[in-house]
């Protein structure tokens, strides 16, 4: 059912005309002991978003009328989540909590039977991980889901590498990106781990084939350096071609695969399993805590949710910055701008294949690293016209506990201070009487995401944490989180192009069709110049 149809969501409306002002003097002290909560190794501070007890109220009831709960038992069960009512669409499963849902013996039989195939990939993976130690470097080569979480996590988990191994991604067909890693590594000690769910993608099939054709070239047998995680099936599934193939299942789309083998073996193979297997069991953790529905409050993943949707909704914010205070986490927001924009990025309601039109869905999600954004966009966060909500990430001690007291503080202590001071200015503000261009005018809601150290097992928790999140706010806006239509089209059009520049590299004439003109000009835009006059330009500049 469409969200605006909900008695709360009326409700949300009439009480978003008169949401606190958190530049007014409010009794922080009493928001901040009453809007928080914790679980496992997170607590979530949320007294500096505009909301109150009977707002908040409001936000459970909107969740218990979306049936979010039942929703989110059907997805850990395995049932058919991925569909749109009156709309041809994938209509599968959806199983990215099932490979993790070791000893729970309350799960549904399929699911059960997820972790059981789940569970010989990950012994195939063991015996692989003994046979690939000899690799000092590994390239992968994938792209969207496929490497983004992947990327993500990994630069959390550096200091846990095992020796020096050394993981380079190779995400698009950019010649420049792989000529780079290629570069830096020796080839005769580098394993190629290509990743593709369908086994089809360009830009993967691309950068394989450049690949293998560099071992032909240097005389190394590529069967002995390729590995691959696809599908059954696929066009990548060749034993005779692969050291070793890993299976991904249908039922696990590609920004939720990072706990499939898709980041496992990656992982695995520089960290080794048993960081893995804890990074897991904080997913897992987070798993469980998003079926809580005894009190609403407590569940972390639903409470972001919520409190994403009031903002979105009903105080009108079209952006979210994530903004972690960890340099581990420089690429993290990468990979929430796709799990969140390209789940919930929709116009279509699930219950109708109506176009929605009464509402906003996904905002634009954004983010760095702090300290760095301090001296850059938090200009705009502050003072710009447009109010930006931000959740901040925040470690009580650093990753590599390696820190020193300067002037009476340590760095990490100071580090916290800037993260902290941030929420209170953008609530407080600051006022001004005679100089407008040092009025901070406040009011501006974020929460602080706050654990003891960035950890294998904390980490996995605050990724399922994400997952949830963007699952909740899915079954409230009513769209299908787990299609990415919008991908197609582009991809359709350009294969349009790629045709041309193959018709005109083999001296056939090429004339685009009348719906597609565009292409005509943007082909002989590109044509490539004489050599010599490359030359020449390049001399010039």
């Amino acid at each position: 059912m469409k969200m605006n149809k909900l008695q709360s969501f009326k409700n949300l409306q009439k009480l978003g005309k008169k949401a606190p002002d958190l530049s007014a003097d409010l009794d922080f002290n009493l928001r901040a002991s009453r809007f928080q909560a914790s679980h496992g190794p997170w607590t979530f501070y949320y007294s500096t978003e505009r909301v109150t007890d009977p707002i908040m109220e409001n936000l459970c009831l909107l969740a218990r009328e979306a049936d979010v709960f039942r929703k989110m038992q059907n997805l850990v069960d395995l049932k058919v989540m991925n569909y749109i009512y009156g709309c041809p669409s994938e209509n599968r499963r959806v199983g990215h909590t099932a490979i993790r849902c070791e000893g729970c013996k309350e799960h549904s039989h399929d699911a059960l039977k997820a972790y059981s195939d789940y569970s010989l990939e990950m012994t195939k993976l063991e015996q692989f991980c003994q046979k690939a130690d000899k690799f000092e470097s590994i390239i992968v080569i994938g792209i969207g889901g496929s490497y983004l979480g992947t990327k993500a996590v990994y630069n959390c988990l550096k200091p846990f590498r095992k020796g020096n191994k050394k993981l380079y991604f190779a995400s698009n067909v950019d010649p420049d990106k792989l000529t780079s890693i290629v570069l830096k590594v020796k080839l005769s000690s580098t394993l190629v781990l290509v990743i593709s769910k369908s086994g089809s993608t360009l830009e993967v099939h691309a950068q394989e084939k450049f690949l293998r054709n560099l071992y032909q070239e240097h005389h190394l047998k590529s069967s002995d350096h390729f590995a691959c995680v696809t599908e059954k099936n696929s066009p990548l599934d060749s034993k005779s071609d692969f050291m070793e193939v890993f299976y991904l299942q249908d039922y696990i789309g590609g920004r939720f695969s990072v706990s499939s083998m898709v980041g496992a073996v990656p992982i695995a193979l520089t960290c080794g399993l048993d960081i893995f297997r804890d990074f897991l069991q904080g997913m897992h953790n987070m798993d469980h805590h998003a079926l809580e529905e005894k009190n609403p409050l407590q569940n972390l993943p639903l409470l972001g949710a919520l409190l994403g949707i009031w903002n979105r909704n009903f105080l009108n914010c079209d952006t979210f910055a994530v903004i972690p205070y960890s340099t581990a986490m420089n690429k993290w927001t990468l990979h929430l701008q796709q799990l969140f924009m390209e789940s919930n990025g929709k116009q279509v309601c699930k219950e109708d294949g109506s176009l929605i039109t009464e509402y906003d869905t996904c905002p634009v999600v954004w983010g760095t690293v702090g300290t760095e954004g301090q001296h850059s966009y938090y200009q705009c966060i502050h003072q710009g016209t447009r109010v930006i909500p931000v959740e901040f990430v925040g470690f009580k001690e650093s990753q590599l506990h390696q820190d020193q007291m300067i002037d009476g503080t340590t760095n990490q202590q100071k580090l916290l201070a800037n993260m902290f001071a941030q929420s209170i200015a953008l609530a407080r503000g600051q006022k001004t009487s005679n100089n407008n261009n040092r009025l901070f005018p406040g009011n501006r809601p974020s929460h602080i995401l706050l654990a003891d150290e960035l950890s294998p097992y904390t980490l996995g928790a605050l990724l399922a944490y994400y997952e949830h999140y963007v699952a909740f706010q899915g079954f409230i806006w009513d769209v299908n989180s787990f299609d990415q239509e919008g991908v197609q089209l582009g991809k359709l059009l350009a294969n349009n192009l790629i045709d041309g520049y193959r018709h005109i590299n083999e001296g056939r004439s090429y004339v685009a069709p009348k719906e597609n003109s565009l292409n005509q000009f943007y082909l002989e835009l590109t044509l490539p110049r004489p050599r010599e006059r490359r030359r020449e330009t390049r001399k010039s500049a």
